[in-house]
């Protein structure tokens, strides 16, 4: 992941100034804390979160019916491999 170095806020100056973490998730769309000099938290603004959510929500339904899909075409073969 490409990170901006215009959203890093080190984590003591997260601590001590939460309105400049909020000043760099309304200008940038979101701010990446630092701890021990290493991205380790990302803010965003609450709509940013909602689709975040949304597309991992349709992900994880791609994924379990690819799964079921593969299953159902070889489940002869995986019949035969439990016994």
């Amino acid at each position: 992941m490409t990170v901006n170095t215009n959203t890093l806020v080190g984590m003591a100056e997260a601590n001590q100034n939460f309105s400049k973490v909020v000043r760099v998730v309304d200008e940038a769309g979101m701010a990446v804390i630092l701890k021990n000099n290493k991205p380790r938290y990302i803010v965003v603004g609450f709509d940013e979160y909602d689709e975040i959510k949304t597309a991992m929500e349709a992900r994880k339904t791609q994924i379990d019916t690819l799964t079921d899909t593969v299953i159902d075409e070889n489940m002869d073969a995986l019949l035969e491999l439990a016994k």
